[in-house]
């Protein structure tokens, strides 16, 4: 088992570190995309321990400054990249994750490995199983490499409220790295590792995805196992891959889609070849653009770099018209996101932080027959979602209307006692519909912040969805651009709030 820090601890080895490291590693085998890493163990031109070795000299100079992981398994991931180097050499390859470094978000459960969620409440929290997630991408050949922080109980947008203290954004160490998957989305940005698992109840995949220019994939709901995940709102939760580009999604969806009969939301599919499924030609495919109200009140940055793309897409597709998506207005999921804390809450609402004590109260308050409708409606509006989809295939709007905020003023906004419900911009009604939904980069602010397009389909549309993002991906070049930290780039101060 990994030790076990305190709080204090942990900030204070993120003190020593920086300060011990005063010069960056080389970033040529991080920054290699996972395919290509792949492609270099298959041929044996490098080694799974010298690609952990280079996430790791990245970790050590890098998560002091952007806290992205809660733990890092360096004894662990070394010599599991060990083990894997020796079936290498005896002609054994699990297939292209064999040996990859990967990074899992803090609330996928872990044997003998602390999981935390981002909160006090499971500071010393220890699972005796693996998630089925984080099994498959181990009998696949994987390497965990460390566990990612998050906003607490993945209850939030911003990643600024985590008992192991806010994620920076690795293009602006001041800004958020949007949440709750924050720490993910700026460790694959960062190059401290070549994928990693994120959660999306409401976009948590897709936000961090979108402000952190990488790309994102929420699947359809049930076809990828939850079980062993610590829930949000478990009718709206997925788990999705977090990558540099659109092939790496596939090649982490291949091992992750599958059926698992112990997890109630799972659901049979029949299984798909992704990585295969990005080269199918999409000059046939027409596209949507749900206007109303998802190009709403965008940053004047956002709709610049939303327009070129869609501009993009047109040439690459059949057609592209104004469409129009259902309304989830009226559904509220509330009453089973506390239902799996009611425990933990009424013995220790204390340990947990201010702004989830307040989501949660707010689900405590709700009425038992409200959910019961709200339930009906989300069953029906996933069994008729398709029939929005019959005079287009895929749809594409902006991941997020506005560019992330600062953590100071993401930090001020959940503290308040204005808090509101958190916020989901275009992404959250995708979980509601349980469609697979992608965030690819799309353009940059001219403060230099990331920005990202979604493109969404049918249920089990995930092979069309993500080859429209490949064919954009390769028609475009932000997917290329990296964040320019360096070890002398300043940690900004935080404002210090009462309490």
């Amino acid at each position: 088992m990994e030790p076990t820090l305190t709080r204090r601890c942990f900030a204070l080895s993120l003190s020593a570190a920086a300060i011990a490291n005063a010069q960056a590693p080389a970033t040529g085998l991080a920054s290699l995309s996972l395919a290509e890493a792949s492609r270099r163990i298959r041929d044996r031109s490098v080694t799974s321990t010298q690609l952990v070795e280079a996430c790791l000299a990245r970790i050590a100079v890098f998560n002091p400054k952007l806290n992205a992981f809660i733990t890092v398994l360096r004894a662990q991931a070394l010599a599991r990249a060990r083990e894997l180097d020796a079936e290498v050499r005896s002609g054994k390859l699990r297939g292209p994750l064999h040996g990859i470094p990967i990074a899992l978000k803090d609330n996928v459960d872990t044997k003998g490995i602390r999981t935390t969620a981002g909160s006090a409440v499971f500071d010393e929290r220890v699972p005796e199983e693996d998630a089925e997630v984080a099994r498959r991408l181990a009998a696949a050949g994987a390497v965990p490499i460390g566990k990612t922080n998050l906003h607490e109980f993945a209850m939030g947008g911003t990643n600024a409220t985590s008992y192991y203290g806010p994620v920076r954004n690795p293009w602006a160490l001041e800004r958020n790295p949007g949440g709750s998957s924050g720490g993910s989305g700026a460790a694959v940005a960062a190059d401290l590792c070549y994928a990693a698992l994120g959660t999306d109840t409401g976009g948590s995949i897709r936000t961090p995805a979108s402000f952190c220019g990488i790309v994102g994939l929420k699947p359809t709901y049930g076809l990828v196992s939850i079980r062993g995940i610590v829930p949000l709102t478990y009718s709206l939760d997925h788990c999705g891959p977090m990558t540099r580009t659109v092939e790496d999604a596939a090649i982490m969806l291949n091992v992750m889609a599958g059926y698992d009969r112990l997890d109630i939301a799972s659901v049979e599919h029949a299984r798909q070849d992704y990585a295969a499924s990005i080269k199918q030609p999409v000059n046939g495919f027409r596209i949507g653009i749900p206007r109303a109200p998802s190009f709403d009140l965008l940053d004047e940055d956002v709709s610049k770099a939303v327009e070129e793309a869609i501009g993009v897409i047109q040439k690459l597709t059949r057609s592209a018209a104004d469409c129009t998506l259902p309304s989830t207005r009226d559904i509220s999921m509330s009453g089973e996101t506390y239902a799996y804390h009611e425990d933990f809450h009424t013995r220790n609402s204390g340990r947990y932080m201010i702004p989830t004590r307040r989501l949660l109260q707010s689900g405590a308050n709700a009425k038992a027959y409200e959910y019961v409708q709200s339930r009906w409606k989300l069953e029906l509006l996933r069994r008729t979602i398709d029939d929005s989809f019959r005079e287009v295939d895929l749809v594409v709007l902006p991941t997020r209307r506005r560019t992330p905020r600062t953590i100071d003023a993401a930090i001020k906004r959940e503290e308040s006692d204005k808090l509101r419900n958190p916020e989901l911009e275009n992404t959250g009604q995708f979980n509601l519909y349980g469609i697979p939904a992608i965030s690819v980069p799309c353009g940059f602010s001219k403060t230099g912040l990331p920005i990202g397009l979604m493109i969404a389909g049918p249920r089990f549309s995930e092979g069309r969805v993500l080859a429209l993002a490949h064919a954009y991906e390769r028609a475009t070049e932000w997917h290329k651009r990296k964040p320019s930290l360096t070890p002398d780039t300043p940690v900004p101060a935080l404002t210090p709030t009462e309490g």
